[in-house]
Formats: structure tokens, C-alpha cells, sequence
């Protein structure tokens, strides 16, 4: 660490104090809710996942993680560490609007299966409004991969009242047809629509220009949740710096 700031444990202090009372959170959030008021928020939200490969010093964490003197929170029991093809790594699912930056990450296992979190990453999405009133957590339209064409994503999107644009799979598509009519129609797909998808494609690799979040060093998923919120906050700062007040 460059000695401009200071002893690295006096840094990390800060950077555990903060995510304990869930301040990189707010800073997030805040950023986010000025961006909206300033019009910089595409409400075309893209989901997809990313895998982050750990260092071997991710590794070690207590598993009792309450034990300690300080417990972190609600750390998940696997560290949200998991063996893929690659090795142990971290998935971070993401939510970005069309201006390629996110909305809302969740941290989990390198294993888990990107579906299921889908609903979960949806439901992060939160952007104050200013003055009284609910935050703003309904996208104008959700674009997703193959990956989460499932019955219960688009029942979910559809109680919801948002408007999806969904990849179906080929498998999907046989089973369809060979039921008949008894398959039911096919979902409705916007190719052209689809193609805005690449923008959360780009959000990931702007995340990813961040070495401690393309390669995982924390040992704890809350304290790489804050890194990556860390990375977030940066990104949002930039976008706003740039725009003529």
C-alpha cells in the first residue's frame, strides 16, 4: 500500500468500520439517487453474473466467524466461496442500467448457479427520490441471458409488472413445441431490444479494471462486498464528475 495513506491497519479499520455500519452502502446509494435526479439513469436494466477468481489468501477464514471479538454480520457460512472449473472463485451478480454502471451487485458463491439470484438482485435495486416519497426500485425493462429463462423469473418479473426481454434456450424451446398446445405460447422476445444487453456486459468489465475485485483477496464475502462497493462508488463518481452541472 503507498504510504500516502497511512499504516495499511489503520486503513483497514476504516474499511471495516464502514462496512460494519453499512456506510459504502450509503455512499452508493447516495451517489445513485443524484445521478437519477441529474437524468443519468437508463431505467433499461441488464442482469448477468461474473466470476472472480480468490488468491490463496482468501482462504482461512474462521468458520465460526461470530466467534470474534468484532463479528462482521451476516457472513454467509461458505464466505461465499466456491469451486468452479476454474478453481475457487466468488460470482458477483449484477444489475446495470444502460449507462453501464450498476445498480445493485450481490456477492456469492463461484458454484451457485446464476437463476436463482435473479429475483434477489432485482429486488436490491433501490434509488431515492428527492424530497418524500419511495424510492424508485421498478426497471422500465429487464434484459437477461438464457441463464435465467425460467418459469419462476418470469412469473416474478410478471407480478412485478415489468416488461422482460429473456433469451429463451433451445432446450426450452424443444419442450415447448413437442407438448403442442399444451406448451403454450412462446415468451415474448425483442431481438433488437436485446442487443442493449451489452451494456451490463461492459459494466462487469469496468468493475474488473479493479485488481482486488477481479481477483478476490478478502477473506470474508462482507469484506469483499465493500471492496466491490468500493469499486461501485468510483465508477458512479466518475460518470457524475464528467457531467456539465
Amino acid at each position: 500500500m503507498p504510504e500516502r495513506y497511512g499504516h495499511w491497519q489503520s486503513v483497514y479499520h476504516l474499511l471495516r468500520t464502514w462496512q460494519r455500519a453499512g456506510i459504502w452502502t450509503l455512499i452508493a446509494a447516495k451517489l445513485r439517487a443524484w445521478a437519477d435526479t441529474a437524468g443519468l439513469i437508463d431505467w433499461r436494466v441488464s442482469v448477468d453474473s461474473t466470476t472472480c477468481r480468490a488468491h490463496p489468501h482468501a482462504a482461512g477464514a474462521r468458520r465460526t466467524p461470530y466467534d470474534q471479538v468484532e463479528p462482521p454480520g451476516d457472513e454467509p457460512r461458505d464466505h461465499a466461496l466456491g469451486r468452479s472449473r476454474g478453481g475457487w472463485g466468488t460470482k458477483l451478480h449484477l444489475a446495470g442500467e444502460q449507462g453501464r454502471k450498476p445498480l445493485a451487485v450481490v456477492v456469492g458463491a463461484g458454484h451457485r448457479g446464476d437463476s436463482p439470484q435473479f429475483a434477489r438482485v432485482l429486488e436490491r435495486i433501490r434509488v431515492a427520490r428527492p424530497g418524500p416519497g419511495r424510492p424508485r426500485t421498478r426497471p422500465d425493462r429487464v434484459l437477461a441471458d438464457k441463464a435465467y429463462s425460467s418459469r419462476s423469473n418470469r412469473a416474478y418479473l410478471r407480478r412485478r409488472k415489468i416488461p422482460a426481454t429473456i433469451a429463451e434456450p433451445a432446450d426450452q424451446r424443444a419442450h415447448r413445441k413437442a407438448r403442442g398446445s399444451a406448451g403454450g405460447r412462446p415468451p415474448a422476445f425483442d431481438a433488437r431490444a436485446y442487443r442493449d444487453r451489452h451494456a451490463v456486459e461492459c459494466g462487469v468489465g469496468l468493475l474488473k479494471q479493479f485488481r482486488a475485485v477481479a481477483t478476490r483477496y478478502d477473506k470474508l464475502a462482507l469484506r469483499y462486498e465493500a471492496t466491490v462497493h468500493i469499486a461501485v462508488i468510483d465508477i458512479w463518481l466518475r460518470d457524475l464528475a464528467t457531467t456539465p452541472s
